[in-house]
């Protein structure tokens, strides 16, 4: 029996497609995470996105072109959203966010189990990457008002201490970096009396570096970054969640902070860490956003010369405050979007290359024949004249140039 699991969206999807893998095995399945003919297929699909919910439902259409006779079983968060979206798809099983560990014995028919209130433990995945992905805590409680997640996810319900030190440990026999990753790591702890530096405390110990995810400003204070500057295998490079630049777009978005505000966090990092990679999103086409306030945005992003910005299209999705407000034309957010790539590309590259001619480790990820890649501590990407280098190690790199999409070293 050969089931494939297939993940869309983010690394706390990935972690749990990990788990589901692992569960598979331990039953005796012949296991992919690659979309090839097999009998089941395990969807774990994303609702970010109206785009993400359509390669969702696109997903099911492709399995069954491979083996029209297979049996495809449909979770996350799109399913959560809208099950009938996929009933009538002969798909055999749709369930939401919850107990995804069901879906190895549930047969058929929609289970849409109510979200849970402390966090619903999984088994650990064993597919041990270059980088190991490790889910903290899963739900978030900001309700921000483009953001259909916390509907789907639920309020916060964080991991203990003990099983995410006993899973980073067992992956550090395998690679040298560990992600810790959740849907809002910044609110880590708050439901079982312990927080975000607490745990990086306890993971000081383990001989591997340690890359946080996605951050909000909020957490960014004294004790935070004394913890992660004690800690000494947390990697120099915050992401920090923006979202815009301009605090009347912030104020209509229901973010919790002000420029102004953000920037002093920016700062504060900077005064311990000179050299940090500050990495962040910006949503562009926000529909309170006038084209004054998207110039306020390119401003700040330029005044924070963030290393890297992830950008993003707003996607109106239903159930969210923002909703009633429509969208603006396509055309002005895909303008919007290209101008704010052409500033990202140019902070990025000035970024990189203050780095020519220094050293950077570097966790080697894969290799095509020509060059070894992976990413430095600051999470630069870095070619390697391909030799046997062991993937899921570190290497220290001499970087000596610049290539388009980062740097080269021996």
């Amino acid at each position: 029996m050969k089931t494939v699991v297939l993940n869309l969206g983010c690394k706390v999807n990935q972690c749990e497609c990990d788990s589901l893998l692992a569960g598979l095995k331990d039953l005796g399945h012949e296991v992919s995470c690659d979309l090839v003919p097999a009998d089941n297929y395990i969807i774990n699909t994303c609702a970010v996105t109206k785009e993400a919910e359509r390669k969702s439902r696109q997903y099911v259409g492709k399995a069954k072109k491979l083996n029209p006779k297979a049996k495809i079983y449909v979770i996350g968060c799109a399913a959560e959203k809208n099950a009938e979206q996929f009933v009538g798809k002969d798909v055999t099983y749709v369930s939401g966010t919850a107990k995804k560990e069901q879906v190895l014995s549930f047969i058929e028919g929609v289970h849409i189990v109510p979200l849970p209130l402390a966090y619903e433990y999984m088994a650990e995945g064993e597919t041990f990457r270059s980088r190991h992905f490790v889910k903290i805590e899963d739900g978030c409680n900001n309700y921000c008002a483009y953001c259909v997640i916390p509907y789907l996810r639920g309020s916060v319900r964080s991991r203990s201490v003990e099983s995410i030190f006993n899973e980073c440990k067992k992956a550090a026999e395998h690679t040298d970096e560990i992600v810790l990753t959740g849907i809002n790591i910044t609110c880590y702890g708050e439901d079982i009396g312990t927080s975000l530096s607490e745990l990086i405390r306890h993971l000081a110990v383990l001989p591997v570096r340690v890359r946080l995810g996605s951050l909000e400003a909020s957490i960014i204070t004294e004790d935070f970054l004394s913890a992660v500057e004690e800690a000494g295998n947390v990697c120099p490079h915050f992401h920090l969640s923006l979202q815009s630049g301009s605090n009347a777009v912030l104020e209509a978005m229901a973010r919790r902070y002000t420029t102004e505000e953000y920037y002093e966090k920016v700062e504060l990092i900077r005064s311990r860490f000179p050299v940090a990679a500050i990495t962040t999103d910006i949503i562009v086409g926000f529909p309170a956003e006038r084209e004054e306030e998207f110039l306020e945005t390119l401003a700040f992003a330029e005044k924070v010369a963030f290393s890297d910005i992830h950008v993003f299209p707003y996607s109106r999705r239903h159930g969210t405050a923002a909703y009633p407000l429509g969208a603006l034309d396509p055309a002005v957010v895909k303008d919007r979007a290209d101008r704010l790539i052409v500033l990202r590309d140019r902070l990025k590259r000035s970024y990189e290359s203050a780095f020519v001619g220094s050293s950077l480790d570097v966790v080697v990820e894969s290799t095509d024949g020509l060059f070894a890649e992976g990413y430095s501590e600051n999470y630069i990407r870095v070619y390697l004249p391909d030799r046997d280098y062991p993937i899921g190690k570190k290497v220290t790199a001499y970087v000596e140039g610049e290539r388009a999409d980062g740097l080269v070293a021996r």
